[in-house]
């Protein structure tokens, strides 16, 4: 029961971590082309929310294997 709520936690890092990948990637992609200061500031800006949820899960995930592992 505990391994089971153990890798659900794991999966879920994955996916907070898979999130924060694409976050970067999405900014370095943009700052790549050459857009304007107001441009750039755009697409940070349509990230931030991704990057701070894929953080929020990757650190609930973190929690969750904690939590797993200490009552398993």
């Amino acid at each position: 029961m505990f391994e089971v709520i153990t890798w659900g936690g794991a999966a879920l890092s994955l996916a907070g971590l898979l999130g924060l990948v694409w976050c970067i990637l999405r900014v370095m992609k943009a700052r790549r082309s050459g857009l304007s200061d107001d441009e750039l500031r755009a697409v940070v800006q349509g990230v931030l929310p991704w990057n701070l949820a894929a953080l929020f899960l990757s650190v609930i995930g973190l929690m969750v294997v904690i939590v797993g592992i200490s009552l398993g």
